[in-house]
């Protein structure tokens, strides 16, 4: 039998696929909680396009694949709200932004009103948050929460332990699965089922990996998006947009590219704030990080690039470490799900992985989301529940289902203000009530650093209408025609059906989700 320390110990080992045995939880499995327990893994700004499950163009991801193998993949999964703080909301909520009172970065989450956590906890539930939060008011409704503060740093990242700051040497993937870990093997009262919510900081911009994969992908040249230079014809508002790899993508800030001489420079405060993460790393990291990234900066210095020859440079460092980052969290993935197998939770735990949302690989010459564009507008989603079904979903669902889904596994009446509604008949191979023929989106964060104007719409299965209110634009999509959303049907002869169809919609979703304000005149 393991004494405390050595599970510590074992928990903490950060590159290990996979956990010893540990002790089994006191009462047997006899005395196993009847609820089901729930696991949601989130990351920030996850691309689909890097999921192996979704698409295997980019690199691999094993362990996330397992949630997919043994579970659902939803392939038509989509947010509210494309941007962290919102988007967390809808989750906790299932609302919408308005009527949660989270629409962009600068707000601040009412902890006071009703989340799924709160409703869990009242019936039972030990609830607990580690890692990324980004709702700047303290959490409510977890018996137990350790987040970062802000976006948090990727390198000896500071946590708020139920209040109080604790700064944790590491890789801040490896320390948010270890606390997680920690708590599901001491944290927690093993007599009541749990629901862990583990959200990492990760793969958040800068993408800084952790040390043991600064040389992956090292050799390998990624194929650019057939649209990375997109001249956004007939896309007026994607013109103003300051979120291209090209002009707007930092050299020093983004690309690592802090020279020891200060050769290299760019924008003074990102500057700054790069060698603020440089500086907080410890001895055996910067030594690591120095090995890596002083050979990339001597060869780039030599190589004098311009023009698109710097483009192809940009877009390939950005590639590397972004994935790099992603390698990090598969493998973090693997850890839990390791655990919860050897520890027979595996077959009691509904598990579900998903991001914050979408986010640019590259098209249309883009990094970061924001936008209703597909890329940015659909998000990852995996869901495996024992004894469901497995195999892919295309019904259409949003992030504002979560939180009744949660509810309604627990067995939990799920509020009537909720604007969300159960993906549980989904993972059972039922029939799903909602029937949706539209989703509804709404991006209010304007101005910012990226410049992306505040937009809503509606998307149905084949087409999608986007509403800039504040310039009255407007851009219509037909997906089944235009993949890549490059041609603007709007206003085009033979489109007034589908426009007036579309608008219809859009109103009628306005009215359902109290955003009468928004409808326009």
């Amino acid at each position: 039998m393991l004494d405390k320390t050595k599970k510590l110990i074992s928990l903490s080992l950060a590159g290990l696929s996979t956990l010893p045995a540990l002790v089994a939880c006191d009462g047997g499995a006899d005395k196993a909680p009847k609820k089901m327990n729930i696991l949601f893994m989130m990351c920030d700004d996850h691309s689909y396009q890097t999921i192996s499950a979704y698409d295997s163009t980019f690199i691999k991801t094993p362990n996330i694949d397992r949630i997919a193998a043994d579970g659902v993949r939803f392939t038509n999964s989509f947010v509210a709200n494309s941007i962290s703080g919102p988007s967390r909301a809808c989750m906790l909520t299932g609302k919408h932004s308005l009527a949660n009172g989270f629409t962009d970065n600068s707000s601040s989450f009412d902890g006071a009103q009703q989340t799924f956590p709160k409703l869990l906890q009242a019936a039972g539930y030990e609830t607990a948050v580690i890692g990324k939060w980004h709702l700047t008011s303290e959490p409510t409704g977890f018996n137990h929460w350790d987040i970062l503060i802000g976006q948090g740093d990727y390198y000896n990242p500071t946590f708020i332990c139920n209040g109080e700051k604790v700064q944790r040497e590491g890789y801040a993937t490896n320390v948010t699965t270890d606390l997680a870990l920690d708590w599901l093997e001491n944290g927690r009262e093993a007599d009541k089922p749990f629901c862990l919510l583990l959200h990492h900081k990760a793969p958040h911009r800068t993408w800084m990996p952790d040390t043991c994969d600064l040389e992956l992908f090292a050799d390998t040249e990624f194929p650019m998006p057939e649209t990375f230079y997109d001249n956004y014809a007939g896309r007026e508002a994607a013109k103003g947009q300051k979120m291209s790899i090209s002009k707007d993508m930092d050299i020093v800030y983004d690309l690592k590219l802090a020279d020891k001489d200060s050769t290299i420079h760019s924008r003074p405060d990102l500057e700054e704030w790069g060698r603020r993460i440089y500086n907080n790393m410890n001895t055996e990291q910067k030594k690591a990080w120095d090995a890596h990234y002083d050979v990339v900066i001597e060869k780039f210095k030599k190589a004098g690039l311009k023009g698109k020859e710097l483009d192809k440079w940009k877009y390939q460092q950005y590639m590397r470490d972004y994935l790099r980052v992603i390698t990090s969290v598969d493998r973090n993935v693997g850890r839990v799900l390791d655990y919860l197998e050897a520890e027979g939770l595996l077959e009691n735990t509904l598990i579900v992985y998903t991001s914050d949302q979408g986010f640019y690989m590259g098209e249309h010459g883009w990094f970061d989301k924001r936008w209703m564009y597909e890329e940015s507008f659909r998000t990852p989603l995996l869901m495996r529940l024992p004894g469901g079904v497995s195999g892919d979903v295309a019904e259409m669902v949003q992030n504002i289902d979560y939180a009744p889904t949660f509810l309604d596994l627990a067995g939990v009446e799920i509020p009537e203000d909720i604007h969300g509604t159960s993906l549980l008949p989904l993972l059972k191979n039922e029939k799903w009530e909602e029937g949706r023929d539209g989703i509804y989106y709404h991006y209010y964060e304007y101005p910012d650093e990226h410049a992306v104007k505040r937009h809503l719409g509606v998307r149905t299965e084949q087409y999608k209408l986007i509403h800039f209110y504040e310039d009255n634009v407007w851009e219509l999509y037909d997906l089944k025609a235009d993949k890549k959303e490059l041609n603007n049907i709007y206003g085009k002869p033979g489109t007034e059906a589908v426009t007036a169809d579309l608008k219809a919609k859009l109103v009628k979703l306005q009215e359902q989700y109290g955003e009468q304000e928004f409808i326009a005149k």
